[in-house]
């Protein structure tokens, strides 16, 4: 089945029932350019694979189908192998990942809220006067990139120009090249910077921490923290958003009893997770997963989404998912979200709900829900826009 096209984009939910029924929690599929893989849609098959790294390794070398890749296939970013924490396994990948979490962890959350809601007050009091607004180019997606260059220490004059490099890098267009070579510079100053003068930030504790890091690795998990910092984010943001604009459950035009953001920050993450898919892993050896014959090198996706809807661990399905927070959707493993990255990532998706609903309370959508276009992407589920209106202040 392809994971690609016009009707994957229109409904994926519906397409990974279609998959469960015909081929079960491991699903054969085609990913762009006919590239055969394995779709993984059973929540303990997911849960299986992921705790077990020896297995279905991480070092996207062994894939058995390299042969069948042109070197500008659209998905190589994700796929091609980099000296960075995402690729790396055993003990390295357990140096890298006490850095990054250790580093994380010393984030004071209550700071962090108190400086996301200034962020979300000065991106709010750029448009809050016109009365109408993308809500996704204007507001979620600058958000998280706003937060996280404070996380790294970064000076004001450089967050402008760091937004523009990562959103040009994340869209893989024309540029993107360039603006992945620019933010690589930039990290670099940055060390060079922060090795001179430390301060409370990310960089500067990675860079004291007894891993002992090169620069060479501290660039290029930096820009894995800025990336996966930004894309989920930016689209947690919207697609709660979005829910709260079209659900009568959530809806801000309610007076009392409306539901909670962080009910529907968890929702979001249960029915609409911004990370749908993600590529990948690899076999390591020849196995078998959910009746599937899976041989050595094979590629495995992770079907977060599908997994979060797999019936025979969400009974509960159609009665929501107040408290339960049991979703794959931060992975699950070692090369899960290291912690506490999911929950400074809640605190600036929730900052951002928040104000906005607090300064624009009669913010309504511009078009109908169903003309809202999702993003043509198998690993993404987001808006393309998200365009509302309001009294203008």
């Amino acid at each position: 089945m392809p994971l690609y096209g016009p009707r994957y984009q229109e409904n994926p939910a519906e397409l990974y029932r279609e998959m469960r029924r015909q081929h079960g929690p491991v699903v054969p599929v085609l990913l762009e350019g006919n590239v055969p893989a394995w779709l993984v849609i059973g929540y303990r098959e997911l849960h299986y694979m992921l705790g077990n790294p020896q297995l279905f390794a991480r070092d996207s070398r062994r894939w058995n189908a390299w042969d069948q890749i042109p070197p500008d296939w659209p998905l190589m970013a994700f796929v091609g192998y980099q000296p960075s924490v995402l690729f790396t396994e055993g003990a390295e990948h357990q140096r890298r990942a006490e850095a990054i979490s250790d580093a994380l962890a010393a984030v004071d959350q209550f700071e962090l809220k108190a400086r996301c809601e200034r962020i979300a007050d000065s991106l709010i009091d750029a448009f809050a006067g016109r009365g109408e607004v993308d809500l996704m180019r204007e507001y979620a997606h600058r958000m998280p990139l706003v937060a996280v260059a404070g996380l790294f220490g970064m000076p004001g004059s450089e967050t402008p120009a760091l937004v523009r490099d990562v959103s040009a890098a994340l869209d893989g267009g024309e540029g993107a090249a360039e603006a992945h070579q620019r933010f690589a510079a930039t990290m670099g100053r940055l060390l060079e910077s922060k090795r001179a003068h430390p301060g409370p930030d990310v960089p500067s504790r990675m860079l004291a921490h007894p891993a002992g890091l090169s620069d060479d690795e501290l660039i290029q998990d930096l820009l894995l923290l800025m990336v996966a910092g930004q894309d989920p984010t930016a689209n947690w943001i919207g697609n709660t958003l979005r829910l709260m604009l079209t659900d009568d459950r959530f809806s801000v035009n309610l007076s009392g009893g409306r539901r909670s953001v962080g009910q529907a920050l968890n929702e979001v993450l249960w029915e609409d997770t911004p990370g749908q898919n993600s590529i990948g892993r690899w076999a390591a050896q020849g196995t078998e997963l959910g009746g599937q014959h899976i041989r050595a090198g094979d590629a495995l996706i992770l079907g977060l989404a599908g997994a979060n809807a797999d019936p025979e661990v969400r009974t509960d399905l159609f009665s929501g998912s107040a408290g339960n927070h049991a979703h794959m959707a931060f992975g699950h493993g070692p090369h899960g979200c290291p912690h506490p990255a999911p929950e400074l990532a809640e605190v600036i998706a929730q900052a951002a709900v928040e104000v906005l609903l607090d300064r624009l309370p009669d913010v309504t959508l511009a078009v109908a829900a169903d003309d809202l276009v999702w993003r043509p992407s198998f690993q993404i589920r987001g808006l393309s826009t998200l365009p509302v209106t309001f009294s203008p202040s």
